[in-house]
């Protein structure tokens, strides 16, 4: 295979014939062996599609899954947690045919991870159900992913995957007192944190909301942001409130189409000033994501409802809202005692 592929400007690309028609592209690899088994899996997959055959390789799991993480956008974030996912499975299932793959070896896989945490001294004296399995939730739901790709690419007629259920997973539903909330704004080394820590906390918005926010999208006439292109694939619009308002107005516009930029450039992350404000404000453990929860628990504490909290996050489904419900009967205790007196 090694004569059909090329090294250009350190990446592997191949080129082949079939029927007098050539093939060409990129590996997207600088491992030559890894090329090469990319270049086989795409010549193979072009032949059996032209003589609508099936596939007749049963591929190793470990050889398919080089070409699905090649398939995957390079360096998104999702990326990252296949990768990390499949540390943990790949010496399982690596040189198992992909073919020969059965649920119940995937739920033996489930159980053993399962057990792993259950040993872990961390959770000694713990109850089950105050354990998260998020990490092995995971490691599945990429198999799952995986086994999909496969199904697309004709190596597969059945997921594996398919039916098997979910461990527990602890809501990550972190919030701040008021006090804590100054301690953290005032703990930013530098304005633009300031500002964006700030925002996150009044909107509820998602990161890469906040960083992909432009100018164009912020109305000061009518009070309103218009948050585009989200997770969920729908806009929504947040109105402002005045310390927000004021917050925005307050930020200068700068030649760059983006609210929050540096020098007039788009903002890829600022956790590391981020982690540097929790630092100064003695707070451990916080991400920034976090700070959505703490827009909801805010909300639904003072008596706005759960519907009203599910618009303004963005939820598409009210169950991702109803993890705020354990506040209610706190805020319609108050709204009780508010009338009637403690």
């Amino acid at each position: 295979m090694s004569d059909n592929i090329s090294k250009r400007g350190g990446i592997y690309h191949y080129a082949f014939m079939i029927d007098g028609k050539r093939y060409r592209g990129s590996t997207k690899t600088t491992d030559k062996k890894l090329a090469e088994k990319i270049a086989d899996t795409i010549k193979a997959d072009i032949l059996r599609k032209k003589h609508n055959l099936p596939s007749a390789i049963n591929y190793s799991l470990g050889d398919v899954f080089d070409s699905y993480l090649s398939s995957q956008l390079t360096g998104a974030k999702n990326n990252e947690r296949k990768i990390i996912a499949a540390k943990h499975f790949l010496p399982f299932f690596k040189n198992k045919p992909i073919q020969s793959i059965p649920i119940d070896q995937i739920e033996n896989y489930q159980l053993k991870r399962k057990l792993e945490f259950l040993s872990n001294p961390k959770n000694a004296g713990k109850r089950e159900q105050e354990i998260s399995f998020r990490s092995v939730n995971i490691e599945i739901s990429t198999l799952h992913h995986f086994f999909n790709y496969c199904i697309k690419k004709g190596y597969l007629e059945k997921n594996p995957c398919a039916g098997i259920k979910k461990l527990n997973e602890l809501s990550r539903l972190k919030t701040l007192s008021d006090e804590d909330i100054n301690k953290l704004i005032a703990g930013a080394t530098n304005k633009l944190t300031r500002d964006l820590i700030t925002f996150l906390i009044y909107t509820g918005c998602r990161k890469g909301e906040a960083l992909n926010l432009k100018w164009d999208d912020v109305d000061l006439q009518n009070d309103v942001i218009a948050i585009k292109g989200t997770k969920t694939k729908y806009d929504r619009y947040i109105p402002m409130s005045k310390p927000l308002k004021e917050l925005l107005m307050a930020i200068e516009k700068k030649d760059g189409l983006y609210v929050f930029n540096l020098n007039g450039a788009k903002l890829g992350n600022f956790r590391k000033s981020f982690m540097t404000a929790c630092r100064n404000a003695g707070l451990k453990d916080l991400r920034i994501h976090d700070l959505r929860h703490v827009f909801a628990s805010k909300m639904v504490m003072n008596g706005t409802s759960l519907y009203i909290t599910g618009e303004l996050l963005g939820h598409r489904t009210t169950q991702m809202t109803k993890r705020y419900s354990h506040l209610v009967p706190d805020t319609l205790k108050k709204a009780v005692d508010e009338v009637w007196g403690k």
